[in-house]
């Protein structure tokens, strides 16, 4: 089969709209070169008030990333395995003809399409496929370093005031650093603020500016529906998206090579349609949505406060950023 990869932006790192940080479980899905990501084992995790708690497992890690060059490197895979990507160009329209679909603008005819282009999906709304419509507002400045920040920590910050719905990171990353937030839809994000709350901690207003950026993160869980004859959603435009921790890269890399290997078995071998056995396959999402509520509601940040050294905070946390790993206890530290 020929693959054409359509993409909108003049080269495949432009205007990253991702912190880019890989769990352990996208790391195993995908063999990423070293030298696009730094490895990272713990976290801390602050309370409003900054006293915070650490948390490190043996057997677990986090990759941030060099995301532009990563994708780069992933489109220059794609060409290598016999892809076509065409840049700056948008995909506008496609017309079921005998066959499949022509895309007039393209002047190519194909048999199936995926539509991998985020939260808000041109081939969802052109198919009248599902589409999400709750969100998160992500912010985020990458500095060239900050001296003193922990290197070793991804920085975690609960406080409804600043991150109503979400939570606060200072990230090291491959050569810089990453500070953002992101918000539900109750409160605009105001990135400037937690800046100011966390200046004698990091040092921002001493750092260079590397970069600035924004994007969406789906929340409220996979869309409906997922697919038409010939036509189907992936990742972003799928709503693959953890509604609790906003996590979706591991969905899109194993999703999405599913997705390849569906469809070729459907057009080569008569195998099932793809849309259907990506559907069983799909976890339900249905705790983290319960949760997702709870985050929206915006726990209170003197209960943070209470409860950021309970061992029932630890708990919940080690599953939040362990994955039911069993994690090295660390100690309780406070800022004053």
């Amino acid at each position: 089969m020929r693959t054409l990869v359509i993409e909108a932006k003049d080269e495949p790192g432009a205007r990253i709209h991702t912190t880019g940080i890989l769990v352990k479980e996208a790391a195993d899905e995908v063999d990423t070169p070293p030298r696009f990501s730094r490895t990272i084992h713990g976290v801390r995790l602050y309370a409003p008030s900054l006293r915070y708690i650490d948390l490190a497992s043996r057997d677990y890690y986090f990759l941030t990333t060099d995301t532009a060059g990563l994708i780069r490197w992933f489109a220059d895979e794609a060409r290598r395995a016999g892809a076509e990507v065409i840049c700056g160009r948008k995909f506008e329209a496609a017309n079921r003809v005998e066959g499949g679909f022509e895309l007039p603008q393209f002047d190519v005819q194909a048999r199936y399409i995926i539509g991998a282009d985020g939260a808000r999906s041109t081939v969802a709304r052109l198919f009248k496929l599902g589409r999400n419509e709750r969100f998160l507002t992500g912010l985020e400045i990458e500095y060239e370093s900050l001296p003193q920040a922990d290197p070793d920590l991804l920085h975690c910050f609960l406080d409804t005031r600043l991150a109503h719905g979400y939570l606060a990171w200072v990230a090291p990353a491959p050569g810089f650093f990453q500070a953002g937030l992101a918000t539900n839809d109750k409160v605009k994000p105001d990135l400037k603020a937690f800046l100011a709350h966390t200046e004698h901690l990091f040092g921002f207003s001493q750092a260079a500016v590397k970069e600035r950026r924004s994007g969406l993160i789906p929340c409220g869980g996979p869309v409906t529906p997922l697919a038409a004859p010939g036509v189907m959603l992936i990742g972003d435009a799928a709503g693959h998206v953890s509604p609790l921790t906003g996590g979706g890269i591991r969905l899109a890399f194993r999703y999405g090579r599913r997705a390849g290997q569906l469809v070729a078995d459907h057009l080569l071998r008569n195998g099932p349609p793809p849309e259907t056995v990506i559907a069983r396959e799909l976890p339900s999402f249905g705790k983290k949505l319960a949760l997702r509520a709870v985050m929206d509601a915006g726990p209170p940040n003197w209960l943070y406060d209470l409860i950021i050294g309970t061992s029932a905070m630890r708990w919940f946390a080690r599953k939040v950023y362990f994955h039911h790993r069993n994690p090295q206890p660390q100690s309780q530290g406070a800022e004053d």
